[in-house]
């Protein structure tokens, strides 16, 4: 008697068996509850977000009360074409743009190098060294660069021991990207950036250069290419959907930064310092929304620009 009521299943157990049974049988079904989750998360919190920050974009502040006006209106978005606001965008866009550029540069011999030579152990080093930067902290590199660059730091040292301090100070002397310090210009800045996201750039276009076949780089060569040419004929093309997917990291990482721009860098503010002082010092909401929107319009051209061309095969 004993042996027949432990072989029958308590009702709990007959109740999770009939669930299981109807989620084995309807595969949507379950897709959709394991779904459900993280589309609540994406349509509430990020997706609702964005929309709530878009429709603070739509009003106004009364410059009188400083009181947000709550009626439809494009006036905050005609302020982002002012002198000094349009000034900010152009600003913002040009460092964004110059960090990716460098990063292309720096990255693709080390990516080449990953695709093409490096194995085994020599390969795991490479992939350590090059995502070891994104173990830390992310204030602690900032502010370690910024000791690095200052006047007394270490770089401003090693150009007086190499009695090259007038070259340090020619590159300070330069018009606009220039300073007091590298602390403080354009120059600090931008080497800050590129140090930061230079992971976002080696890692897809490694990807995409590994899949470069061996035998058309083999066959350019064979047909008389030079070195140059099969580089710009062959391998560029091909791994140029890794160069794009790297230059969406870096560019859209650099346009929306504030705390970089905030430690290094010269006095003249980009996007992200201005949201932030008009959303909190200056508590004009509306035009911190309108300026929010700008690098979400941007990075969407520039997304639809990259799927076109198939930069998402290399992520």
């Amino acid at each position: 008697m004993s042996l027949v009521a432990a072989t029958i299943p308590a009702p709990h157990e007959r109740l999770l068996r009939r669930i299981s049974d109807v989620l084995t049988a309807r595969h949507g079904f379950y897709l959709l509850l394991l779904l459900i989750p993280p589309m609540l998360w994406l349509g509430v919190v990020y997706l609702g977000s964005l929309f709530a920050l878009l429709a603070e974009s739509f009003f106004a502040i009364d410059d009188f009360s400083g009181v947000v006006v709550r009626s439809p209106t494009l006036a905050t978005y005609r302020q982002l074409f002012q002198p000094a606001n349009l000034d900010v965008i152009v600003r913002t866009a040009t460092v964004a743009a110059v960090v990716t550029i460098l990063a292309v540069i720096v990255a693709f011999p080390i990516a080449y190098y990953a695709a093409r030579y490096a194995r085994g152990r020599v390969k795991a080093a490479f992939y350590v060294a090059i995502l070891m930067p994104l173990w830390s902290s992310y204030l602690v590199k900032v502010y370690a660069w910024k000791l690095l660059l200052a006047k007394e730091g270490v770089i401003g040292w090693v150009f007086a021991r190499l009695h090259a301090s007038w070259i340090l100070d020619a590159i300070l002397a330069l018009p606009t990207v220039g300073g007091p310090s590298l602390s403080t210009s354009y120059i600090g800045m931008v080497l800050v950036f590129l140090y930061l996201w230079i992971p976002f750039m080696v890692l897809p276009v490694q990807a995409a250069l590994e899949r470069v076949p061996v035998s058309l780089i083999e066959a350019s060569g064979d047909l008389g290419a030079s070195p140059g040419r099969t580089f710009r004929s062959v391998i560029l093309p091909l791994a140029l959907p890794g160069v794009v997917a790297g230059a969406i990291f870096t560019f859209s990482l650099t346009l929306g930064d504030y705390i970089v721009p905030e430690i290094v860098g010269p006095s003249s503010l980009i996007l992200g310092q201005v949201v932030y002082i008009q959303q909190g010092t200056a508590g004009n909401i509306p035009l911190a929304a309108a300026f929010s929107v700008v690098p979400i319009v941007v990075m969407g051209v520039l997304l639809t620009i990259a799927r076109r061309i198939g930069a998402f095969d290399a992520l």
